[in-house]
């Protein structure tokens, strides 16, 4: 076969190319981590405990330089909401993971009922291989290395795919973790819509993919021809309710940081908010009121983080500007209109909003908030019950009745009573969606669940009753047994 001279290639035929080495190479670097695995199928537990402490030693070690890269990545983005919303998650979870990973690894005993006596019966949690984890670009440390501690603890290999559009940070993590794993250990993906199209069609023992649901659909269409198990983190549109008995003032000050960390693109991050008819000015107000304390002017804050590209900042534009041309009025949390170049937005808050808006159509992943007035509670519950399962849902309210009330009558993923986006920090407790907004879980025992295989294992010794069911039937033991067990 004759080779095309690198000199003669067009752009586009180059980007094709340097798409099809990544494929191949990616495709030798899953072989060679399923050679490897076939290898040593279960790392003992000192094995595993010796790789958490090595990843967050790295971790430490290099938490400014990881913090630049997403400064750089972003164009702005606060050291702080880095710290706090990237590295910190990761070293917490690595310690939780170290304190209960004996006992998760540990079998669990069975009950073998009368029927199979005398035999015992345990489940062993067995490592599945070796699992994909498709990163998004939003929390590109925590959303990595936090999946990669749980598959590591569980006892697999991993090949993580990086999203293009962080790409200071992927190479700070790709070098951080080839100097903790092999690459038949743990290898580091990076490439457009090509190769990530690629790297869900192989054929993984399991698949975690944290993004849009649109997306989500492709990479479980992908997985389903190698019937790959997935866990899918996606989003939706994540309600808040301020119930009648909430003062303003409170509400805001619990629900505003969810919606301003990382200028609002979280998954989990209230994407609207319904109060009760006639008090849209109070919260407007309240919102302002409390923005102005803790950020005020976003153009020279530091604080308060950019939109990550030209593409989400064209994308937010576009659905305000929707927003606007159907009827919407916007209030600016600072004052401040839309900041370009440098994409900042302080919170657009939205008022007279209908369905016929993106804004009330798709998930926001951005620092736009619309405010919807209701009559009554039950008018809030079924509006957000008339839409899709949200992946959270938080309501503001210090009353135990419409507590309740709430958390019997709607579906989310999960619920904050008082409170925004921390239940996501919650390391003893599953994180997920339902329905549209995911499904299955990866944090705490539930994750270690999610990436082992669940092995039952029933064992007899010298006594084999067993054979007292055997053919030919119908003699006495067998009638008995009938006459004892199916009644």
């Amino acid at each position: 076969m004759n080779a095309i001279a690198p000199q003669s290639l067009s752009p586009n035929q180059n980007d094709n190319q340097s798409e099809r080495q990544h494929i191949a190479a990616m495709q030798n670097l899953f072989n060679a981590q399923k050679q490897a695995f076939a290898a040593a199928p279960f790392p003992t537990m000192a094995k595993r405990r010796a790789a958490l402490h090595a990843i967050k030693a790295a971790l430490l070690a290099r938490q400014d330089t990881l913090i630049e890269a997403l400064a750089t990545d972003y164009g702005d983005r606060s050291a702080d909401d880095s710290r706090i919303s990237d590295i910190m998650p990761v070293i917490n979870h690595i310690n939780y993971t170290l304190s209960h990973l004996k006992g998760w690894m540990k079998p669990s005993r069975r009950h073998a009922g009368i029927l199979l006596a005398p035999a015992s019966v345990k489940v062993e949690y067995q490592p599945k291989g070796i699992i994909g984890i498709i990163v998004p670009w939003n929390f590109p440390v925590m959303l990595s290395l936090g999946p990669l501690v749980t598959a590591i603890a569980a006892g697999n290999s991993a090949m993580l795919k990086m999203s293009e559009f962080t790409p200071a940070t992927n190479k700070v993590l790709k070098a951080m973790l080839a100097k903790v794993f092999n690459e038949q250990e743990v290898a580091v993906i990076e490439g457009e819509a090509e190769v990530a199209a690629a790297f869900s069609s192989l054929p993984f023992d399991h698949i975690l993919f944290t993004g849009s649901t649109a997306v989500g659909k492709h990479v479980m269409r992908a997985a389903s021809a190698n019937l790959t198990p997935v866990t899918l983190e996606l989003g939706g549109k994540s309600p808040v309710i301020v119930a009648p008995d909430m003062d303003m003032d409170t509400a805001v000050e619990r629900l505003i940081y969810g919606k301003c960390l990382n200028a609002g693109q979280i998954c989990v991050a209230p994407d609207y908010v319904l109060v009760p008819q006639g008090k849209e000015s109070a919260f407007i107000s309240a919102y302002q009121a409390k923005f102005a304390a803790l950020y005020g002017k976003v153009e020279t804050n530091k604080d308060y983080g950019a939109i990550i590209n030209e593409r989400q900042w064209q994308r937010l534009m576009a659905v305000l500007d929707d927003a606007k041309a159907r009827g919407a009025e916007v209030h600016s949390a600072s004052g401040e209109a839309p900041l370009h170049p440098i994409r900042k937005l302080p919170t657009q808050l939205l008022t007279k909003v209908n369905d016929d808006m993106l804004v009330l159509q798709e998930e926001i992943f951005g620092p736009l908030l619309p405010v919807i007035p209701y009559a009554t509670l039950d008018e809030a519950i079924a509006y957000i019950n008339a839409r899709p399962r949200p992946l959270a849902l938080y309501l503001m309210s210090f009353d135990g009745n419409t507590q309740d009330k709430v958390l019997k009558l709607t579906h989310s993923g999960g619920v904050c009573i008082n409170e925004t986006v921390f239940h996501v920090a919650a390391d003893d407790a599953p994180f997920g969606g339902i329905g549209p907004s995911g499904m299955g879980h990866y944090h705490g025992e539930e994750g270690f669940r999610t990436f082992s295989h669940a092995k039952t294992v029933l064992k007899r010794g010298r006594l084999n009753t067993g054979k007292m069911v055997h053919p030919p039937y119908g003699n006495a033991i067998q009638k008995l047994l009938m006459k004892v067990f199916l009644r």
